[in-house]
This record gives C-alpha cells, structure tokens and sequence, in this order.
C-alpha cells in the first residue's frame, strides 16, 4: 500500500467532546471535514461546538482557506466515507463495537485512507482484528484533550500496522502543528495518561492522608512543578538540575534518593470518604467559578502559553537556520 496522496478531505467517526474538538481542528487547518454520529442532535451540538471553539483557533491563526462552511454532517456512515483521504474515529471504548466498526470501515474505504483512532485504553492490535482485508493502515492517533488546543497526539501501531502508516500518520498530524510522540510498544492508557495517573495517584494519596487540602495539591502542582512542565519534560528538568555536569551528574548524585523516594510513593484507596474529602475541597476550590468559568480559565491560559512556546520555538528555528541572522528582517 502506498499513500502518497495529500490528505484534503477528513471524515471524523463520532462526534462526542473529542471527536468534535477534532473536527474543530481540521476546519481550522484548512481541511473539508464530513462528520458522522448516529446520536440524535449529532449535527446541532457539533456545529455549536464548532462555533464556540473558533475563538480559539483564530487566536492560534486559521490556515488559508480555513471556514466553519468546510462542515458537512451524514447521518450514514458510508455516505460520510464517499472520497475522504483520512479517517479519525471517536467511537465508544468498548472492544466489540470498534471491532464491528473497523470491518465497515475496511470494507467501505479505498485501501490507502488511514483510519486513526483516538482510543485511550484499547489496544490497536485488538481493534484492528476486525479490518481483515487492510489492518495495516490502522493506528492509534490519541489527543490530549481538548484536541483544538493541546498540540500532542500519541501515535501507537498494532501487530499489523504498517510502518508506512506509521510515517504517514505522523507527518499528518505534523502539517497540522501537532506535536507527535510515537510508541514503540502498547501500553495501557499510552504515555500522556499514565505520567498524568502517576502525579494523580500521589495527589489523591496526599488529600486522603490529611497531609493537605485538595485546593494545596492543586496550588503545589500548578505553581511548583507544573509550571516548569509547561516549559519542557521532566527529563530534561533534571539534565538542568544536574547544573554544569548536567544528567550525569544529576543521576550520580540522586539516583539512590529518586528510587527511596519513589518506593513511598502512596497507593489511595477511593473509599467513600476520600472522595467526599476530594468533592468537599474541589467545591471549596472553585468557589463561585462554574465549570464553564474554569473551562474558559483554563483555555485563556493554555492559549496564551502555547503562543509563547510556538514564538519561541520560531525564533529557534532561525538561530539555527545556517546562515540566517534572526535579528534581519526581523
């Protein structure tokens, strides 16, 4: 199989709160974008979602060409299939259905259309079972949510999954300003979750121990380390925090302290109780703030600190073009 042809046309499988933020973004890039749902009101509830996040993505800059009017809705999924050159599918989580829905999709789609899948626990090898005639051009292509905001997409093949889907998924996702990891083995939950279930496992442990509210956890993370996450990895953290000897000095002298460390770690269990603790200092957190106010906090900022990354990021790349002076022209 080879698949060279430029992808222009995205049919999106599901329309639920990933799969519209999807849509959301391909509009957004410039693409023709055909949706599908069979719940009812699939369509009204897609566009108004559409409409509320293009603020958003003009803030980040539209592609030429980019319009709400790029979004057409089937309510059958053939008819949602007829010419498009990519898939993403946002179905529900459960083995049985994305089996049944990758034969169709299989065997409705011309062999060289990649059917992505923003699955967060299934495995590709399992779902792709059910494509008989062309697993190979079956992959995870997993978001971090919102999709029309946050920049990473997890990219994990199956047992059959071709390596040049693999390349093709990935530039994809690239022309689109996505920023890709790629997995070398399945994993449940991926990357992204399972770091985020880590963090997440302490913070509960912490609130269920009384060692402090849940308003402290959340002021801990977000002004202590989470603001440094937002600049670069945890890895590369510790390559600075080794100071000039870098990650080597940095593992020779904590190494030993980073393994006690992580041998304490807690193990919460979600009894009753806990959980009232954690509803109890979540609403005392939010105050008045309405989900929908939090929502829009949390987007404003996220907004304007991917702004500030991607300048940075363009200013690197024209220190490092050779033979450009980044100061000229400038």
């Amino acid at each position: 199989m080879t698949m060279t042809k430029p992808i222009r046309r995205v049919a999106v499988v599901g329309t639920g709160v990933i799969g519209a933020s999807w849509a959301a973004l391909f509009l957004a890039k410039g693409l023709q974008v055909i949706a599908t749902d069979p719940a009812p009101h699939a369509e009204v509830s897609l566009r108004q979602f559409v409409q509320a996040a293009w603020p958003a993505l003009e803030r980040l800059g539209l592609a030429p060409g980019a319009s709400q009017a790029n979004l057409a809705f089937a309510a059958a999924l053939g008819e949602a299939l007829v010419g498009v050159d990519f898939v993403q599918e946002n179905g529900p989580e459960r083995l049985d259905f994305k089996q049944k829905l990758y034969g169709q999709l299989d065997a409705l789609l011309p062999p060289d259309v990649i059917i992505a899948s923003s699955s967060s626990g299934l495995p590709m090898s399992e779902m792709q079972k059910g494509a008989a005639l062309h697993p190979e051009r079956c992959v995870i292509g997993h978001p971090f949510n919102p999709p029309h905001v946050i920049p990473l997409v997890e990219i994990v093949g199956g047992n059959q999954t071709s390596e040049e889907t693999i390349r093709r998924a990935q530039a994809f996702y690239g022309e689109l300003g996505k920023r890709t990891v790629r997995l070398n083995k399945e994993l449940p939950g991926h990357v992204a979750n399972r770091l985020q279930a880590a963090v997440m496992r302490e913070a509960y442990y912490l609130v269920s121990e009384d060692v402090l509210s849940a308003a402290d956890v959340d002021t801990a993370l977000s002004w202590g380390p989470g603001l440094r996450w937002g600049v670069m990895g945890a890895i590369m953290l510790n390559h600075l925090g080794g100071g000039p000897g870098g990650i080597e000095h940095f593992l020779n002298q904590f190494a030993g302290s980073l393994m006690t460390s992580w041998s304490n770690l807690g193990q919460p269990v979600l009894t009753p109780e806990v959980q009232k603790k954690v509803i109890d200092g979540v609403h005392a957190e939010a105050g008045s703030r309405t989900i929908e106010d939090l929502e829009a906090e949390r987007d404003d900022i996220l907004l304007g600190l991917i702004e500030l990354r991607t300048r940075r990021q363009a200013r690197t790349a024209q220190i490092d073009e050779p033979g450009r002076d980044p100061d000229v022209g400038s």
